[in-house]
């Protein structure tokens, strides 16, 4: 028998077999204040994610993409997306929960919390599979407003039940719902869109239509239909023109609809899920609101999508942070393990700082999309949703870095948790507007308006009631706002980092320890040079090891 050349010792392997919910004192705390009677059922789910079993599928889910199939044996067209069964499993999971529509199906009071708790839960182990479970929420409050549409597929939506098949509205039980905005010479700019829609008889809301054009990311086109922005006028493209379409997989009569799938993208992360080309060749839709309201329909989805991007990117630094202190409890280096070194205290301590406090603000603005038309719950949904997406999915890209790099070359390799973390974190930042449009976006909300971002501001200063660093911020923030328009697009990074760091701020004062508080504002808003660098803070008056243990008992 050859003999061994050495003993394998001091690795330590990705951690899996544990309770995401129970090591997560921030969520705990987040779900007592607002949504206590979803903790059993999510705490069973957290135990059911966290098992190497879960994780496991995960795995797998990513490492196998799905592969599209556009043609039969015969020749005939059937674009076909097939996926390993992992990913069945892993969006049946999801599913069982009731999270799909669980916002909108229940009544009680802290349901939006409740919902977001479960998704950030589930986007730290699998974050593939919510992409389809995103659009599908946030088409709901769409469809509602289109009563004789709705009835069709209420039940479906409303279902608990994964039904993978391939087959026209009528005959599913249940289904799922994606989006077609971006083409190839547009981007972001959907105003430049050139897919026409033509009406089949008088047109109109609810009338019939078909569409010719593309789409040039078509997200998840498995999905049993789409909503569609194209324009209804043949001058060229203008706003005026614009309109959303609900466009099937199949027509009424059980044809396939002419919606071709070009090719799937390759991309960098989300590799579970699919993303597409599509070329609609005289598609059928049917018109969700009225012609020339395309951009506003299709942005109050974004709004909901735009929550979930927070929601994800909360959920991968969480995880990503939770690994790397595994990691660093357990690896030793130069003598001691890594968690005892200072540099690597300091590291650890800012990302337990951001991880927190990504998700103390993605669950308020969750509690914002509860309250309605409330004047505050507007201003934190209108002014804070985009703030939030820029801020919080920019960090995510950096510090999954960051936590990667505690674990050193075994953090950079494909077989485990940390890399797929660190490929997926881009994503969030990107879809749904890339960081200068979210900016963009904050900017027209306070100017059109700017009595819902002084309201905001108020309510913040209750929190910050007594601290003088909060005071001085938020003062800061006010003397910002008072720039004169034409400059201030100059400074939109600027205003909207300030604005998260100080609502987080605010937010963690008002329901965090005092340390985690105190610890947040000396490293983000009493320090000149925060938030350059992870760890490049002072870790002298913060009680580090309070501050781990919360984050994660060891």
């Amino acid at each position: 028998m050859a003999e061994l050349t050495h003993e394998v010792f001091n690795q330590v392997d990705d951690l899996t077999d544990f309770n995401l919910l129970d090591t997560d004192a921030a969520l705990a705390e987040a779900l007592q204040r607002s949504a206590d009677w979803a903790r059993p059922q999510l705490h069973g789910y957290a135990e059911r994610l966290g098992a190497a079993e879960t994780w496991r599928l995960a795995d797998e889910a990513n490492r196998h993409a799905p592969e599209l199939h556009g043609f039969d044996a015969r020749g005939r067209r059937i674009d076909a997306i097939e996926f390993h069964p992992s990913w069945h499993a892993m969006l049946a999971l999801y599913r069982s929960q009731g999270l799909v529509s669980l916002p909108q199906r229940e009544s009680r009071a802290g349901r939006w919390v409740a919902w977001a708790a479960g998704f950030y839960l589930h986007g730290q182990v699998e974050a593939g599979t919510l992409c389809p479970a995103t659009m599908t929420t946030a088409s709901i409050p769409l469809l509602q407003k289109e009563p004789r549409l709705w009835a069709q597929l209420e039940a479906k939506f409303y279902s608990d039940e994964y039904d993978a098949r391939d087959l026209p509205l009528a005959d599913k039980r249940s289904i799922w719902l994606g989006m077609g905005m971006t083409e190839k010479q547009g981007g972001s700019d959907v105003r430049a869109n050139t897919t026409v829609a033509t009406a089949i008889g008088g047109g109109g809301r609810g009338g019939e239509y078909l569409l010719r054009g593309h789409k040039w990311f078509y997200s998840a086109p498995q999905c049993d239909a789409h909503l569609v922005v194209a324009r209804t006028g043949e001058g060229g493209p203008r706003s005026s023109d614009l309109a959303c379409f609900f466009v099937p997989r199949w027509r009424p009569d059980g044809t396939r609809n002419r919606v071709h799938v070009q090719r799937l993208k390759d991309k960098v992360g989300n590799r579970s899920n699919a993303s597409s080309e599509v070329e609609f060749d005289d598609a059928w839709g049917v018109l969700i609101g009225e012609e020339g309201r395309g951009i506003p329909t299709i942005i109050e989805m974004a709004t909901y999508t735009r929550l979930n991007c927070v929601l994800g990117s909360a959920a991968i630094l969480r995880q990503a942070l939770v690994q790397a202190l595994h990691y660093a409890r357990s690896r030793k280096a130069f003598g001691r393990l890594l968690v005892e070194q200072p540099l690597m205290r300091s590291v650890l301590a800012d990302l337990a700082l951001e991880s927190e406090a990504a998700l103390v603000l993605a669950m308020r603005l969750a509690q914002a999309y509860e309250q309605g038309d409330d004047p505050v719950a507007r201003a934190w949904k209108r002014v804070m949703t985009p703030a939030a997406k820029f801020w919080v999915c920019k960090r995510g890209v950096e510090l999954t870095g960051e936590a990667m790099e505690v674990q050193g070359g075994n953090g950079y390799v494909e077989t485990g948790v940390m890399a797929r973390l660190f490929r997926e974190a881009p994503v969030n930042s990107i879809w749904e507007g890339s960081g200068n449009v979210m900016c963009l976006d904050v900017l027209r909300a306070i100017a059109r308006e700017p009595d819902a971002a002084h309201a905001l501001l108020d309510e913040l200063g209750d929190a910050a009631a007594g601290d003088k660093a909060l005071a001085t911020a938020l003062q800061g923030l006010r003397a910002l706002l008072a720039t004169p328009p034409d400059r201030l697009e100059a400074f939109g990074r600027v205003l909207v980092q300030r604005l998260v760091l100080v609502a987080q701020a605010c937010l963690l004062r008002r329901h965090a320890p005092a340390a985690t508080a105190d610890a947040f504002i000396a490293t983000r808003l009493a320090a000149s040079d925060a938030g350059r660098v992870a760890g490049a803070i002072d870790t002298h008056g913060i009680d580090v090891d309070r501050l781990l243990a919360r984050a994660f008992p060891g």
